[in-house]
Formats: structure tokens, C-alpha cells, sequence
């Protein structure tokens, strides 16, 4: 490109919002670039949900290589991470190429804005560019959250370097039982590391109800993790080969060893450092949110803002979601965000996922509701692959019999959930489950029976 270059519509961050949007926009006809500071694909593809949803598949499969042969995890998870990365960059290469095909400029280095309508980025080897652009999409997404009492470096990691470890740690600390801190401590735990998790609130995955936490944590300590709630991590001593965390529970210090530990209390909005913003008056919440509309404008008409940095919640299919309301609505098309089903889950084992209006919630608004639930324990194909554990959990409006809501722990719940999340989307009914014929012997039977014990309630 030349040192200054015009765009209809300039999409900074290549993530799972950016790279969408920047490809919806490429397709409606406009001439698009990208703008990406470290790794064309953003922290999903990298340092987030590909490599951890990797290294979790690699860890049950040494779990039941394991029970047979008492193997040493040391040279499987080598092979892992070596697994790991590969699956990473052929997705990376999977966003190169569709970008590329598109016709989409891709664009390395540090966007910064320098007017409304003007962004100067930075690059490391060549000269600096300007560019102009019609529209802009902010899709700069978020990173860990960073303690002031534990800073990020040598032994105290965060989900970042907790990825890319090459040995297996033979102790592990998890500051906070959020699905990160979970997800992450079970997959160690799998390969032998004794984890200790720490979670301020009462229990771990707070999101959740109770009874749908139940099956984890009982499993989280059937593979030996150690949970502590209603604990607060204060500083932590670096050792040469151990660190010492001090925590406070009920008033009292404690403290406990281990070779490393991962803070997962959350992730910050990338709204701040050399973006801008201020340059261009685009004001953030004190949490580093940018406020938008239900066509995810921002306060400027034609800066559109989508993903982490929104309100809601930080998940990859909201951001991709958003990014095609975003290029859609720049396109001139009359797009709108629906949030009534954006799905939720939770890659441990059980798995967790949930859709829509939960029977707490229902209950908080005075919403009258039935509930219809089942059991994996009775399903012939979850009994079949030894994964009884779980159930499904429906919620309906009480004389209509729409569906409002539904929760799922059990085997592939992450897969199951789109079935009830298609079914919120369309306004089905309890009874429009039930009928529907669903093949046997498979998991997805159990929605259907859940969706049956529902209709009964009904009728």
C-alpha cells in the first residue's frame, strides 16, 4: 500500500469479530482492511479458545490413555502442545486466506487514531502508514485482567502463558473458579499437575446455578483439585523453583505452595494505551466499555465499536455476531442485534452450557414458568460412552409453552445447546420439541424427554 491509503470501511483487530466483520464488508462490495498488532486471527485463535479447547481434548485423551496403562504425561504433553500449534496455525491460515480471497487488506501494526476519519498505524519493520476510511469497526478485544498484588511474570501466569508451558507443572494455583480457572485446571489436573483453585464468591463457576455446578465440582475433585472459596489471594513470594501465595479465608491467613500460578479473574477491554480514543472524544465506561446502539454504533455516527469492548457478555460467537450487524448496517442494510439467545459454555467435564432466561432469573422477575428436565443417566448413547453424569434443563412460559431458557451439564452440552438456542431464536414451543422425531440412540433424546416432561406441565 501507499504511505497513505482511503478505505470505505477500516476494521481494527483481526479476532472473531474483526476478521468477520472485515470479511462481511469485503463481500457487501466495499473496499476493507484489517489492522492487526500482533497475530491475524486475535487472542481466540492464538492464546485463547482454539489452543485451550485443544490442549483440553489432548488432556481427556491422555486421562483414558492413562487408566490403562498408568502412562507418564511428560512426552504426551509435549506432543500436545506440538498438536496444539498446529491446530492454531492452520486456523490462522484458515483467516489469512479467507481475507486474502475476499480481496481485504491486511494491514500489521498498531492502529492509532489521529481524527475521526484518519488512523496512523505503526509498524515494527516498515514505514508507518496513514489511512482514511468512510467507516470504522473498533473489534480490538480484551486481555487478562492483571492484580496489583500479583503482577504477571515468572511464576505468576496468566491464561496467556499458561497455554504455552513446556513441561507439565508438577503444582498449579488458580486465582479464581470462573470457567477460565476451571476449564484450565482441569486440563492440568488430567495431565498430573495437583491444582489448588481459590475463589472469592461462595462457589466456582458463580455464573451458574448450584445444581448445574454440582457435576463439575464433584468431578473438579474426583481429579484431585483442591477448591477453596470464600478465599482472597493477598501476595504472592517468588521462590527459584516454587512461589508461596498468601490468602485470606474467614479473616484468617493461609498460604500454600506451588510451582506456578494462573490468575483468571477476568479480562480488561482493549479501549486503552495508544488507540486514541480520547484524540477523538469516544468516551469509555469506567470499565473501558464503549457505549453503542442496537446497530453497534458508537457515539460517532460512523465508528461502529463490537465484541470485548462492548457491553455484555465476552464471548467469540457475540463478537462475530456483532461484526456482521456492524458491516450490514454500514452496507445500508437495516440490521439489528438480537441478544435473546447468545449461548454460554463451559468446556470442563461435565460440560456446562446454557441459553436464554434461567429459572433463577425467572423467578427474581415473578415470571411464571414451567420447568422440564432429564437425565443423561437414562440415555443409552451417554451410558454408552460412560458419561451418565448431567441433565437437561428447560424452561418454558407457563400457558403458552414457549421457551424461554435452557440449561445443559453433561457430555457435549456445548454441541446440544445449539438446538435450544436455535429453538429460543424461533419462538418454538416445548411441544415443537417433543414432536420432533430425534434419531436413537443419541444424546440429543434427552432434550426431547426434558421438552416431553415440560408439555406435561403444560397440559
Amino acid at each position: 500500500m501507499s504511505q497513505h491509503e482511503t478505505v470505505d470501511t477500516l476494521v481494527i483487530g483481526s479476532g472473531p469479530g474483526g476478521y468477520v466483520a472485515a470479511l462481511r464488508a469485503a463481500q457487501l462490495g466495499m473496499k476493507t482492511a484489517v489492522v492487526e498488532r500482533s497475530h491475524l486471527g486475535g487472542v481466540c485463535t492464538h492464546v485463547g479458545c482454539i489452543p485451550s479447547k485443544a490442549l483440553i481434548a489432548e488432556a481427556h485423551r491422555f486421562d483414558l490413555h492413562r487408566q490403562w496403562n498408568q502412562a507418564d504425561g511428560s512426552d504426551f504433553f509435549k506432543n500436545a502442545q506440538a498438536f496444539k500449534q498446529g491446530i492454531v496455525m492452520k486456523q490462522a491460515g484458515g483467516v489469512n486466506y479467507l481475507l486474502k480471497t475476499a480481496g481485504v487488506t491486511i494491514l500489521e501494526g498498531e492502529a492509532s487514531f489521529i481524527d475521526e476519519h484518519t488512523v496512523a498505524i505503526k509498524q515494527t519493520r516498515k514505514t508507518d502508514h496513514m489511512i482514511s476510511f468512510k467507516h470504522a469497526i473498533l473489534a480490538t478485544g480484551s486481555r487478562p485482567i492483571e492484580l496489583q498484588a500479583l503482577p504477571f511474570g515468572g511464576r505468576i501466569l496468566s491464561s496467556t502463558e499458561a497455554l504455552s508451558l513446556s513441561q507439565i507443572p508438577t503444582s498449579l494455583i488458580i486465582i479464581g473458579g470462573g470457567y477460565i480457572g476451571v476449564e484450565l485446571g482441569q486440563m492440568y489436573a488430567k495431565f498430573g499437575t495437583e491444582v489448588t483453585i481459590l475463589e472469592g464468591g461462595g462457589q466456582v463457576l458463580p455464573g451458574f446455578e448450584a445444581e448445574l455446578a454440582v457435576p463439575v465440582i464433584r468431578r473438579l475433585k474426583a481429579d484431585g483439585i483442591n477448591i477453596i472459596t470464600g478465599a482472597t489471594a493477598v501476595k504472592a513470594e517468588q521462590h527459584a523453583d516454587t512461589l508461596t501465595l498468601h490468602y485470606l479465608k474467614n479473616q484468617e491467613q493461609h498460604l500454600v505452595n506451588a510451582e506456578y500460578a494462573l490468575v483468571t479473574v477476568g479480562r480488561k477491554p482493549n479501549t486503552d494505551g495508544s488507540l486514541g480514543l480520547e484524540r477523538i472524544n469516544l468516551q469509555v465506561s469506567s470499565r473501558g466499555l464503549i457505549e453503542t446502539d442496537e446497530q453497534c454504533r458508537t457515539a460517532i455516527p460512523h465508528i461502529f465499536a463490537i465484541g470485548d469492548i462492548t457491553k455484555g457478555p465476552a464471548l467469540a460467537h457475540k463478537a462475530s455476531y456483532e461484526a456482521k450487524v456492524a458491516a450490514e448496517v454500514i452496507a445500508g442494510n437495516p440490521s439489528v442485534v438480537d441478544y435473546k439467545a447468545i449461548p454460554l459454555v463451559v468446556f470442563s467435564e461435565p460440560e456446562l452450557a446454557s441459553v436464554g432466561l434461567t429459572e433463577t432469573e425467572a423467578k427474581a422477575k415473578s415470571i411464571p414458568v414451567v420447568i422440564g428436565k432429564s437425565s443423561f443417566g437414562i440415555n443409552g448413547r451417554a451410558l454408552a460412552l460412560q458419561a451418565a453424569e448431567g441433565f437437561v434443563k428447560i424452561i418454558a412460559e407457563q400457558t403458552s409453552g414457549i421457551l424461554m431458557g435452557a440449561q445443559i451439564v453433561g457430555v457435549e452440552a456445548s454441541t446440544l445447546i445449539s438446538e435450544l438456542t436455535l429453538a429460543i431464536e424461533m419462538g418454538a414451543t416445548v411441544e415443537d420439541l417433543a414432536l420432533t422425531i430425534h434419531p436413537h440412540p443419541t444424546l440429543g433424546e434427552v432434550i426431547m424427554e426434558a421438552a416431553e416432561n415440560a408439555v406435561r406441565k403444560i397440559r
